[in-house]
Parts: structure tokens; C-alpha cells; sequence
């Protein structure tokens, strides 16, 4: 059973008074604690104005009732204060030193309890005809937090991707590979998979825009030009093909397809990315006209004279969406009502979430209505984790133009950058080569990762290298030079034989407002796992560092010469550090000992 809080004790303790001193019942909703503002003496403040017509006093009478009892019935508040309507009390010394026992004490701080809810998080979900881009790296980085942070508020969850590994893009690679490569493999190009298979997308993309305009400069529409070009005739014959299992086609993808995988695999390791199961389209992708049948002999859905099956939702405010093509073939949502139905019955999930561009909200829309219609209770238990578009200074990406910005070159360039930097700081004495590549990595990757993850998910972003690396301002090198810091001061303290621990000393201001900050914790990974939002707990992080480094710039820690106050102070930086590496390893970023 978990601990009751000082703040339900206050609400607790506050209900008693009311009905001693006014012969009154009061609900929660009547007692509304906050935080107090930094410009007030106080911890936490009481709203009194909805119990005025209870105590039929004024204001400042009333929230000096309320505080004089509160005073002598709970050790744990020192004094209070009046401020027109409201209450501000203020915790005691013994509070706070409890505080930081407690913290320092505990084995995990921060991870909640087994809930026994089990959760699966969708993310990648790349195809197998380009390289991952800056786009697929805010996809990676949110659903890879979203699941640590979820596993830090006490659920079991599931990491998985879908790749798209089938579909007429692949075969247009797949075309271009047989039409310009002769023969090339990653081994002979000296390139990683992924971007040769890409390549040849480009190349495909080129040879069929160069047919269309010849064939449009002959005199033919350009629509049917579109339709007609030869190049787009063999794709869409070789995808025929591959459906219909022709040894050759299937060869071919197969070959081509390994050497994508081989380099998403690259770009994940480095990125950190993991996944604990894998699901490709090719297998998956017929999973769902079971249930078209379902849904027909049920009258949900409707065959039409051409053979194509729909569902009908517009008396829910929606369209009518495709189901089946006349030829009997698939749709996306066919395949995303199979895959959904196979995983809740493979693991009984009491949370699915995916997580997909905001593009597709209609999508998911839908997906959840027609798997109500088909009777699913568990549809409600859908989530779409819809996120904006990462944007550049220099505008949008066009990948079929060859014009993204490529995952693996962004994160090398991140690399170069965090080296750069460094090297001009001069913040690299006595690190070895190796330790200094470790690092310049650590840093590009935290700068990349940070400020991609505390935008929130919802908003566009704009993406600017050069200032997320910045070793000021709200970046992940500031945290990660701060986490930094206080290591150098911890071991130091160690080399003068300095000990920590929690003594009961008198606590400064600054040390409470960092205990304030530290204690908040739990709350924060709570609230950002109900909002599905890292983002929550990188700001969090950013504030907490911060309130370090004024404490830092204010008040001695191996310089003072009480050595009790020492200990405390080295404790409580600690701590901080503690919960610096806890939040930042949500938004899997590596916290380094040096900087």
C-alpha cells in the first residue's frame, strides 16, 4: 500500500477542522492545494474562497483558522502565512531533511509499483525502399521514450515494428536495381544497404518522371503518361509477380530487403533503438479479410456489384471506406484490422498505442469505429500517438526526390559537431582518444535526442542542429554538463576523503528548492505517462538542472567548512545527479562522468 503523501494528510487534516470549527462536511473538490508562488513565503498553498460560505467569515479570518489548527495538529508545517484568500504553509526543517532521506534511501526512486497492465508501443515502421530519415528519427526517439516511460510507471510493455516490406515502392527499387545496378551490392558499392536499395528509388523515381514528360512532349495527356509509362507497367507487373510467388521476383526481394534490414539494424544500434518483436507487412498483410468476412456476414459491411467490399460510416459523421478492392486485394486498414485483432489476442494488451504521424488521425479514427462495429470491446484501448512533422529552416523533405535529410548522416554530423565544439571549449583534458569519441558521441546524440523529445509530441518542429547542441539554453550538453559537474565535485569530495549522508542539518533556501524539485519527481513520470509525453520529463530535467547550477553559484559545497552541512549538501547532490540520469535515461540519452 503505497505511503500517504503530506499533501493527503493536509486534505485529511483540513476536512477534521472544517467540521470541528463550522459543523461542516467539505469534499476534495473544496480544498485546492498548489504549489506556493516562489514570490510568497511557503511550500504549498490553500485556496480558501470555496469554504467561505461554510465559515461565514472573511477571508483572511478564515485562512487564519485554517492555519492556526493546521499548525498544532501536524508537526510536519512550521508556519504559516495570509495572503488575502489564500493560505500559505510552510513545511518544517525535519520535513525536508525526511525528504531527502527518503529520496537518498530509496532503492529506485521515481519507478512506480507493478501495475500489471500490459502495454504495446508501435513505432519505426519503415519501408524497405529508403534509408530512415529525420522524420523516422522523431518516430524512433518518441516511441522508444514513450515505452521507457511507461516501464517507469510500473507497466509491462512491449515494444514492436511493423515493416513495410511489400507494396509497389519496393518493387520500383527493386525495378531500377535490375535496370542500372549491374549487379552491385553494398559489399561491391562501399555504401550500407539501405541507401543503395534507396538509390535506386531516386533512379526509378528519375527514369519514370524523364518517360512521362517524353511521352506527354509526344502529344499524350499527362494523366495517362502517368498511367502508362513503361517503367511504372513493370513495377506494377513485378509486384503482380511477387503476389503470384515467381521464384525470381521473390529472390530478388528477398536479397534486397536483407540488405535494408542490415542497415536499419546499424542506424537502430546507434540510435539505441531496440525493439522486443518485429511483424513485417508481407506476413500480415492478408491477416485481415477474415474479418471482412466477418463484418459482411454480420451487415456491417457492404460487397458491391464490382466485388469491393465497404463500410458505410457516415451516419457516424465519417465516410465510406474501402475494405477490399474489386480484385479482392487489400487495403492498409484491412491489414491494420488483422494486426490489431492478432496482437490482443496474442498478449491480452490492456494499451495499444502507435505511433504515427498526426497524417493519419482519420486513419485511426476509423481503424477504432469499425473494430467496435465488428464487436472488439478492446478497440477503445487504441491509442494513436499522433506527432507533427519535423521541418527544416530549409522546409519540407521530399524522399522520392532524393531531397531528406538521411538519419545516418544527421547523426554523424551530430557527432562532428559535438566534436567541434568541445575541441573549441577545451573540455577534453586528460581523456584519452577513445574516451573522447565516446563522448563526442554522447553528446551529439543526447543534443539530437533532447531536442527532438521536449517539443511536445503534438507540435510541428523545426529541427536546428546548430542550436541543439548548445552548451547553455535548454539543450540535453547543458544537462548532460551538469550531471558532469556534479560528478567532478563528488569525486573530488571522495579524494579529500569528504563523506555524504543525511544528518539533520539546518537547510538553506537553495537546498530546499532543489529538494522541492527532486521530490517532484515521481509526480512529473506519473503525469507524463498518462500524456503519453517525454517531453514533460525533459523540461523537467532542464528545470532541475538548472536549479543545481544556482544553487551551485550560491552556496559552497567543498569549501564549507561545517562539516555536517558538507556531508548534507554532498548528499544532496547526489541525488540530483540520481535523477538527472533517471530522467534523461527515459529519453535514452547517456549521461557522461566527464565533460
Amino acid at each position: 500500500m503505497a505511503e500517504i503523501t503530506l499533501e493527503q494528510q493536509i486534505v485529511r487534516e483540513l476536512k477534521d477542522i472544517v467540521k470541528d470549527l463550522y459543523s461542516a462536511e467539505v469534499g476534495d473538490s473544496q480544498l485546492q492545494l498548489q504549489a506556493t508562488r516562489k514570490d510568497f513565503e511557503g511550500d504549498i498553498t490553500l485556496v480558501v474562497f470555496p469554504l467561505l460560505k461554510i465559515s461565514r467569515k472573511n477571508p483572511e479570518q478564515t485562512a487564519d483558522d485554517l492555519g492556526r489548527e493546521l499548525t498544532q495538529r501536524l508537526e510536519q508545517i512550521a508556519s504559516y502565512n495570509v495572503v488575502k484568500g489564500f493560505l500559505n504553509l510552510k513545511y518544517s526543517e525535519s520535513y525536508w531533511n525526511g525528504v531527502l532521506e527518503r529520496i537518498s534511501s530509496a532503492e529506485d526512486f521515481g519507478q512506480a509499483a507493478p501495475t500489471g497492465k500490459t502495454i504495446m508501443v508501435e513505432f519505426s515502421s519503415p519501408n524497405t525502399n529508403k534509408p530512415l530519415h529525420l522524420g523516422h528519427i522523431r518516430n524512433n526517439l518518441l516511441g522508444s521514450s514513450v515505452a521507457s516511460l511507461l516501464k517507469a510507471n510500473g507497466h509491462n510493455v512491449i515494444k514492436v515494428n511493423l515493416v513495410n516490406d511489400r507494396g509497389i515502392h519496393i518493387c520500383k527499387s527493386m525495378l531500377a536495381w535490375k535496370m542500372f545496378a549491374n549487379g552491385a551490392t553494398p559489399e561491391s558499392a562501399g555504401i550500407k544497404g539501405d541507401h543503395l536499395v534507396g538509390d535506386y528509388y531516386v533512379a526509378f523515381n528519375d527514369a519514370y518522371k524523364k518517360q512521362v514528360e517524353e511521352m506527354v512532349a509526344s502529344g499524350i495527356s499527362k494523366e495517362e503518361a502517368e498511367k502508362n509509362a513503361p517503367v511504372m507497367k513493370e513495377a506494377q507487373e513485378m509486384l503482380f509477380k511477387w503476389e503470384n510467388g515467381d521464384k525470381e521476383t521473390v529472390d530478388l526481394w528477398k536479397m534486397m530487403n536483407g540488405w535494408v534490414y542490415d542497415g536499419f539494424d546499424q542506424t537502430y544500434r546507434r540510435l539505441g533503438i531496440s525493439f522486443d518483436r518485429t511483424y513485417y507487412e508481407s506476413q500480415t498483410y492478408l491477416l485481415g479479410k477474415s474479418l471482412v468476412r466477418k463484418g459482411l456476414d454480420m451487415g456491417v459491411f457492404e460487397k458491391r456489384e464490382d466485388g469491393s467490399v465497404w463500410c458505410d460510416l457516415t451516419s457516424d459523421g465519417l465516410d465510406e471506406k474501402l475494405l477490399l478492392r474489386s480484385d479482392g486485394t487489400s487495403v492498409y486498414m484491412t491489414q491494420d484490422l488483422g494486426t490489431a485483432h492478432q496482437r490482443f489476442s496474442e498478449y491480452n494488451l490492456d494499451e495499444h498505442i502507435y505511433v504515427v504521424g498526426n497524417e493519419q488521425n482519420y486513419h485511426f479514427q476509423v481503424l477504432k469505429l469499425i473494430l467496435k462495429k465488428l464487436g472488439f470491446g478492446w478497440a477503445d484501448a487504441i491509442y494513436h500517438l499522433s506527432y507533427g512533422m519535423v521541418e527544416l529552416p530549409q522546409g519540407k523533405m521530399k524522399s522520392r526526390e532524393g531531397t531528406v535529410v538521411d538519419a545516418d548522416d544527421l547523426v554523424e554530423s551530430m557527432y562532428q559537431t559535438a566534436r567541434e565544439t568541445s575541441l573549441e571549449l577545451g573540455k577534453l583534458e586528460g581523456l584519452s582518444e577513445k574516451e573522447q569519441s565516446e563522448l563526442f558521441e554522447m553528446i551529439g546524440l543526447g543534443a539530437l535526442k533532447y531536442f527532438i523529445l521536449k517539443v511536445d509530441p503534438k507540435k510541428t518542429m523545426l529541427f536546428d542542429p546548430k542550436e541543439s547542441i548548445d552548451f547553455n539554453g535548454n539543450t540535453g550538453p547543458f544537462i548532460q554538463y551538469t550531471y558532469a559537474r556534479i560528478k567532478s565535485i563528488l569525486r573530488k569530495a571522495a579524494e579529500n576523503g569528504f563523506s555524504k549522508g543525511v544528518n539533520g542539518t539546518c537547510l538553506l533556501p537553495k537546498e530546499i528548492s532543489l529538494l522541492k524539485q527532486l521530490d517532484a519527481f515521481p509526480a512529473k513520470i506519473l503525469e507524463a505517462g498518462e500524456a503519453h509525453s517525454p517531453a514533460l520529463v525533459a523540461n523537467y530535467a532542464y528545470d532541475l538542472a538548472k536549479e543545481f547550477n544556482q544553487f551551485y553559484h550560491d552556496v559552497s559545497i567543498l569549501r564549507e567548512e561545517n562539516e555536517a552541512a558538507r556531508s548534507q549538501r554532498l548528499e544532496l547532490i547526489s541525488a540530483v545527479a540520481g535523477v538527472l540520469s533517471k530522467s534523461m535515461g527515459i529519453l535514452g540519452i547517456d549521461m557522461p562522468e566527464r565533460m
